[in-house]
C-alpha cells in the first residue's frame, strides 16, 4: 500500500476558502445587500492587522479584486465588511487576495477564531518573556561599562560582555521581533507601508550597527553598542502592544459577546428518535433541538417540553433572567441558564430578530467617525514622513559622529510611530459601544455618538414613545347604517397586516371580542389583500366578502380616512370605505411611567424637548402636560415633521428625534442623530442610529451623557498624541532621546490612549446617579 503524504497547510488552507464559495455557506457570514445588483454583504474578521494603515492597504487589496463593491475595515476592531458580486467573483478569491500582505481574512463566526487568538496571544507572552529575560541579562552586562571609570575594565573583558550582550540579542532579533520584521518584510516586498515598517528599521539597524561594533571594536562604530537599548525597547513595545490587545479586547467584550453568541453545532431530533448533533447552519423552520443549561438557543422558536430561566438581557435589554416553560417563545441567541428543553424553531438565519442585531452591530463595528477618517488618511502621508525625517537626521549628525547619527536616526524612527494617533477615536468609540450594548442599546453609526454630545434640541414622537406601546379600545363611533362591531372586524382586518401600536390595538381587541363570541376562527380567515401602508397616514387594502363586492379600505388618522374630527383627549383612529367614513374608533393610551422624570433629566443638561406627533391635538396636549414639554405639536404627517426638524436645524441647531421607528422614517434619517424603541421597531428597516432595544427611554439619559464623556475622551486622547509627538520629535532630532526611551515613550503613549478609552467600558451610570444634574459623565 503506497505511503499517504499529509496534505501541505497550504492545500488545506484553499480547501477552506473553497467551501465558502458553496452559496449554503454565504448566509452564516453574508447577508444580501440591499441594492438592485444582487450583491452580498459579508463580515469578515481579519488577522495581522496593527494599524490604521494595515486598514487601508487591506481594503486597497480588496477593492483591486473585480467584483469587490465596496469595503469598510477597522483598524480598532479588526473586523470588515466587504460587499460583493457572485457573478464576477466569489468569497475565497477575494479573502486570499489579502494573504499576499501578510494578512488572513476568516468569516466573522469562525467558530476556530478565537482560538487562533488566543494561540497567538501565548506567542505574544513568550516573545515578550524572552525579551524580557534577554534584556535583564543585557542590562547586567553593559551596567560595568556605565559604572566604571576610564581603565577601570581591561579591553578584553569589555570586548566579551559585548560578545556576550549580542548573543543575547539574538534570540530577541530573530524570535521576540518577529512579528515586527515579518511586517516590515511583507511592506518592502509589497511597495506598502504600515507602522511596522519604521519600528522594524529601527531593531535592525541598531543590530547591525551594534554587531559591526562587536565584530570591529577599532571601527567606524566601535566607540559603543547599543544592545541594551534594543532589547529595552523591543521588550517596551511588545508590553505596550501585548498590554494594547488585552484591553482593546475588553473594550469590544460586549461587542463580541452578542455577535458570537450562537453555537457551533446543535443536536436535532431524528424521525427515529434519536438526537444527532448537526451544524447550527443547516437547522431549518420545523426542527426539534435540545438545549441543555449554560447553552444559547440557535433560532426563534417555541418550547415543546421542560421549563427553565432564560437571559435575554443583550437581546432585549431585559437584565431579569425569565421563565419558560412548554409553550412559550425563545430566542436565537438568548442563553439557557438552568433546565432542559426541548425547542421547536420557527424562524432561523436572516429571518431572526438576533441576526437583525448581529447586522446592526457589525455594520456599527466597521464604521469610521470622521475624526477617525481624518486619521486613516494621513497615517500613510505621516508614516512616509517619519522615514524621510529619520534619514535626514542622520545625514545632519552624520559628519560628527556616525554611530550617533543612526541612534539619532533610530530614535526618531521608534518615538514617531503614530499608533497613538491612530487608537485615539476608535477605541474610545468602541469602548462605548460595548458598554451600551451591555444596557440595551444598539449603535449603528460610531458617527452618531459623535454627533450625540453636541445635540441642544431632543424631538419625542408621542404614540409609542413617551405613551406605551398597548392601548385599550374604550369607544366606537360609527355611521347609522355601521355596526361598531362589523366595523372592529373590518378595522382587524388591516390592522393584523401592520406592526403599529394602534393596529396591534384593534387587532387584540378584535380577536379578545371574538373569543368571547366563539368566532375567532371566522375572524382569522378574514384577510385582507393589496395591503399598503403610508408613514404616518395609515393603511389601505381590498377585503374580500364571500357573494358580496370586495371593499376597498382606508384605516388610519381622520384626514387619510376623510373622517371628522370628534371632541375626546383619547387617540382616535378612523376607517373609511369607497363611500367614505365609517367609523372612528377611541383608543385609551397610557403615559410611560418613567417618561416625565426622562424629560426633567434631559432638560437639566441644557437641551431643549419638543414633541411633534399625528394625532390629535388634544390628546398631544394633553400628554405633553403630563410629561413636562411645553412644545408639542399634533396632527403632524411625516413630512410635516421633517419640514420642522428642517426648520430648526436651519436655525443652527442640532437635534435628536427619538420615535418608535414606525412611521418616523424621513424624520429619523433627517436628524443629527436619532433614536428608535427596540420593541416596536423592525431592526433591518429601522433609520435610527441608536436603537433601545429594552423599549424603555431611561437609558436615554445615560446614553446622552455616556456621548459627552465619549468625546471628552477622544478629544484628551488627540491631545496627548500631538503633545506627545511634539514634545518627543525635537528630543530625538536633536539627540536627546536614546532608542530605548524611543520604544518606552511610544509603547506608553499607545497604551495611555487605550486605558483612558477603557475608562468608558464600563456600565452606565446608575439611576440615582444620573437624577443629579451635575453629575459627572
Amino acid at each position: 500500500m503506497p505511503p499517504t503524504t499529509a496534505p501541505s497547510p497550504d492545500h488545506l488552507k484553499t480547501e477552506r476558502l473553497a467551501l465558502l464559495d458553496d452559496p449554503e455557506e454565504w448566509a452564516a457570514f453574508s447577508l444580501p445587500d440591499q441594492d438592485p445588483m444582487g450583491c452580498w454583504r459579508s463580515s469578515v474578521v481579519f488577522e495581522g492587522m496593527h494599524c490604521a494603515a494595515c486598514a487601508i492597504t487591506l481594503e486597497d487589496a480588496l477593492l483591486a479584486v473585480p467584483g469587490v463593491r465596496s469595503v469598510q475595515i477597522s483598524s480598532a476592531s479588526h473586523r470588515g465588511q466587504v460587499v460583493w458580486s457572485p457573478e464576477h467573483t466569489q468569497p475565497s478569491e477575494w479573502m486570499r487576495s489579502v494573504e499576499r500582505f501578510g494578512y488572513r481574512a476568516l468569516p466573522a463566526n469562525d467558530v476556530h477564531a478565537h482560538e487562533r487568538r488566543r494561540q497567538e496571544a501565548r506567542r505574544m507572552v513568550w516573545r515578550l518573556s524572552v525579551a524580557a529575560m534577554c534584556m535583564m541579562q543585557v542590562m547586567m552586562y553593559a551596567t560595568p561599562a556605565y559604572l566604571s571609570a576610564p581603565g577601570d575594565i581591561s579591553d578584553e573583558s569589555m570586548h566579551l560582555l559585548r560578545w556576550a550582550s549580542w548573543v543575547l540579542s539574538l534570540p530577541v532579533m530573530f524570535f521576540a521581533c518577529a512579528p515586527f520584521l515579518g511586517n516590515a518584510w511583507r511592506d518592502l516586498r509589497e511597495r506598502q507601508i504600515s507602522m511596522d515598517l519604521p519600528v522594524a528599521l529601527g531593531m535592525v539597524v541598531t543590530f547591525v550597527v551594534s554587531s559591526l561594533g562587536t565584530f570591529e571594536p577599532e571601527g567606524l562604530f566601535g566607540a559603543e553598542v547599543y544592545f541594551d537599548s534594543l532589547t529595552m525597547f523591543v521588550f517596551f513595545l511588545l508590553m505596550g502592544r501585548w498590554l494594547e490587545l488585552r484591553l482593546r479586547d475588553r473594550t469590544a467584550g460586549a461587542l463580541e459577546a452578542v455577535l458570537n453568541r450562537l453555537p457551533a453545532t446543535v443536536r436535532k431530533r431524528m424521525p427515529d428518535g434519536q438526537w444527532v448533533p448537526i451544524s447550527v447552519r443547516r437547522l431549518a423552520v420545523g426542527d426539534v433541538i435540545e438545549v441543555l443549561a449554560g447553552e444559547a438557543f440557535a433560532g426563534d422558536g417555541r418550547v415543546l417540553s421542560g421549563q427553565t430561566q432564560v437571559d435575554e438581557a443583550l437581546l432585549t435589554g431585559e437584565s431579569r433572567p425569565l421563565t419558560r416553560q412548554a409553550g412559550d417563545r425563545v430566542i436565537a441567541g438568548s442563553h439557557n441558564l438552568s433546565g432542559t428543553l426541548q425547542v421547536q424553531i420557527e424562524q432561523v438565519g436572516a429571518a431572526t430578530r438576533y441576526a437583525q442585531i448581529v447586522a446592526l452591530m457589525e455594520s456599527a463595528s466597521v464604521t469610521k467617525p470622521s475624526m477617525a477618517l481624518l486619521v486613516d488618511r494621513w497615517a500613510k502621508p505621516f508614516l512616509i514622513t517619519v522615514l524621510l525625517a529619520s534619514l535626514a537626521s542622520a545625514i545632519y549628525w552624520w559628519p560628527s559622529d556616525p554611530a550617533h547619527a543612526v541612534m539619532v536616526a533610530v530614535a526618531v524612527l521608534i518615538v514617531t510611530c503614530p499608533c497613538a494617533l491612530s487608537l485615539a477615536t476608535p477605541a474610545a468609540m468602541l469602548a462605548t459601544a460595548g458598554a451600551l450594548a451591555r444596557s440595551g442599546v444598539l449603535v449603528r453609526r460610531l458617527e452618531a455618538l459623535q454627533n450625540l454630545a453636541s445635540i441642544d434640541t431632543v424631538i419625542f414622537d408621542k404614540t409609542g414613545t413617551l405613551t406605551r406601546d398597548a392601548f385599550d379600545v374604550v369607544h366606537i363611533h360609527t355611521r347609522k347604517d355601521m355596526d361598531p362591531e362589523q366595523a372592529l372586524v373590518w378595522a382587524s382586518s388591516l390592522a393584523r397586516h401592520s406592526l403599529h401600536p394602534v393596529s396591534r390595538a384593534l387587532w387584540s381587541e378584535a380577536r379578545r371580542r371574538a373569543e368571547g363570541a366563539a368566532r375567532l376562527p371566522e375572524l382569522e380567515r378574514l384577510m385582507a389583500r393589496d395591503i399598503s401602508e403610508q408613514a404616518g397616514q395609515g393603511l389601505q387594502g381590498q377585503l374580500d366578502r364571500p357573494g358580496l363586492v370586495a371593499l376597498n379600505l382606508r384605516l388610519g388618522s381622520a384626514r387619510f380616512c376623510g373622517a371628522p374630527r370628534l371632541s375626546g383627549h383619547h387617540l382616535q383612529v378612523s376607517l373609511a370605505d369607497d363611500a367614505g367614513w365609517l367609523a372612528t374608533f377611541e383608543l385609551a393610551e397610557d403615559v410611560r411611567p418613567e417618561a416625565a422624570s426622562v424629560v426633567t433629566r434631559l432638560k437639566a443638561l441644557g437641551l431643549t424637548l419638543k414633541m411633534l406627533s399625528g394625532d390629535g391635538v388634544q390628546a398631544v396636549a394633553q400628554v405633553a402636560r403630563q410629561v413636562g414639554i411645553d412644545d408639542a405639536q399634533g396632527g403632524c404627517s411625516p413630512q410635516d415633521k421633517l419640514k420642522q426638524l428642517q426648520a430648526w436645524q436651519a436655525q443652527g441647531h442640532k437635534v435628536a428625534m427619538v420615535g418608535d421607528g414606525l412611521n418616523d422614517g424621513p424624520v429619523l434619517a433627517g436628524a443629527d442623530v436619532s433614536f428608535a424603541l427596540g420593541q416596536s421597531v423592525p431592526l433591518a428597516q429601522s433609520k435610527a442610529d441608536f436603537v433601545l432595544m429594552a423599549g424603555q427611554l431611561d437609558v436615554l439619559v445615560s446614553t446622552v451623557l455616556r456621548s459627552r464623556q465619549t468625546l471628552r475622551i477622544v478629544k484628551q486622547n488627540l491631545v496627548w498624541a500631538a503633545v506627545y509627538n511634539a514634545a518627543c520629535v525635537p528630543l530625538a532630532l536633536v539627540g536627546w532621546l536614546p532608542a530605548w526611551a524611543a520604544g518606552l515613550g511610544m509603547a506608553l503613549s499607545s497604551l495611555l490612549v487605550v486605558l483612558n478609552a477603557v475608562r468608558l467600558a464600563s456600565p452606565l451610570p446608575a439611576q440615582a446617579h444620573e437624577l443629579q444634574p451635575g453629575h459627572p459623565a
